[in-house]
C-alpha cells in the first residue's frame, strides 16, 4: 500500500512539473528573447538560447524611441482609478442586490447579468460618441467614468454578500445602523478577499487593454502602454526586439501584485461559492 501511494506520489509530482513547464515555457521564451538582437528572433528553426550573445539593446531601444514612462503614468493612472471606483461601486450594487429587499431586485440584477452578453464592439460607437458629447475624450476621466462600473463585478461582490449570515445586519440594526453603515462597517470588512479578486481581475483586465483606451485617446501623450506598443507595429513590419522588451517591462508590475496578493486572489476564488 505504502509503495502503491509512492507511486501516485511520483506520478502527480511529475504531472505538475510537465504542466510548470508548458505553462512558464512562454514566459521564459519571452524574457530571454528580450536580449536576442532582431536577426536571432527572426532565425528559423527558432533556439530558446541566443547564439549570438546577449544585448541590451532592445531595451534601450524602448526608451529611446517611445515616451515609456508616461505611458507607465497612464495606464497606473487609468487600470487603478478604474479599480478604486468600480470595486467601490460593485461591492455597494452588489450589496444592494444581495441584502435590501425591494421591488424589481431580482428583475434588475437580471438586466444586470445580460449585459455581460453583449460584445464591447457593439456599445463602442455609441460609448465614444457619448464620451465626445461630455467632452472629457483624451482625459483621465474618459478612461475612467465609464468603467466606474461593471456588471461582473456587481455579480462577484453579491455572491459573496449571499454568503454572509443575516444574523450580522439584524445585530447592526438593532444598534442602530443605517443600511450605509451596515454595509462599511459590518458586511464589507468580511468580503476582503472578493474585493481583492475583484480589484485583481480589473487591474489585470484594464491593464492590457488596447481597444478601449486605443479609442478613448487621440494623442500619444495620453496613451497606455497597451496602445503605446503598437507604435513598433508597422504595415508590414514588427520590431519583434523593442516589442518584447517593452512587453516585458508592462508585465513586470502585473506579476507582483498577482505575487502579492495571490493568497487573497485563491481565496476569494475558492470561497465566493457563485451564489444566485
Amino acid at each position: 500500500m505504502a509503495k502503491q501511494w509512492t507511486w501516485r506520489k511520483i506520478a502527480a509530482t511529475a504531472s505538475i512539473l510537465i504542466l510548470f513547464v508548458i505553462v512558464t515555457h512562454p514566459l521564459l521564451w519571452l524574457f530571454i528573447s528580450n536580449f536576442k538582437t532582431e536577426s536571432e528572433l527572426l532565425r528559423f528553426p527558432p533556439t530558446l538560447f541566443p547564439r549570438d550573445g546577449y544585448t541590451f539593446n532592445n531595451f534601450q531601444e524602448v526608451w529611446a524611441r517611445i515616451p515609456l514612462w508616461d505611458f507607465f503614468k497612464n495606464t497606473i493612472f487609468f487600470a487603478v482609478g478604474v479599480t478604486v471606483l468600480s470595486v467601490f461601486f460593485d461591492s455597494m450594487a452588489g450589496y444592494a442586490f444581495a441584502r435590501m429587499k425591494f421591488k424589481g431586485n431580482k428583475w434588475m440584477f437580471t438586466a444586470v447579468l445580460i449585459t455581460m452578453m453583449i460584445p464591447f464592439q457593439v456599445v463602442m460607437i455609441p460609448l465614444f460618441v457619448e464620451v465626445y458629447k461630455l467632452g472629457i475624450l483624451n482625459t483621465y476621466w474618459g478612461l475612467i467614468l465609464p468603467r466606474a462600473s461593471s456588471a461582473f463585478g456587481i455579480f462577484l461582490m453579491r455572491s459573496f454578500f449571499v454568503s454572509l449570515p443575516k444574523d450580522l445586519e439584524e445585530s447592526g440594526r438593532i444598534d442602530g445602523l443605517n443600511e450605509f453603515q451596515i454595509y462599511w462597517k459590518l458586511m464589507l470588512p468580511l468580503c476582503k478577499s472578493g474585493m481583492v479578486t475583484l480589484g485583481i481581475y480589473l487591474i489585470m483586465n484594464n491593464w492590457n487593454d488596447l481597444l478601449y483606451p486605443l479609442m478613448m485617446t487621440s494623442s500619444a501623450e495620453m496613451r497606455t502602454l497597451s496602445a503605446g506598443l503598437v507604435m513598433f507595429v508597422g504595415q508590414r513590419s514588427i520590431e519583434y526586439g523593442p516589442t518584447l522588451a517593452a512587453t516585458t517591462v508592462s508585465l513586470l508590475p502585473l506579476l507582483i501584485i498577482y505575487i502579492v496578493a495571490q493568497r487573497y486572489f485563491v481565496q476569494g476564488i475558492a470561497t465566493s461559492g457563485l451564489k444566485g
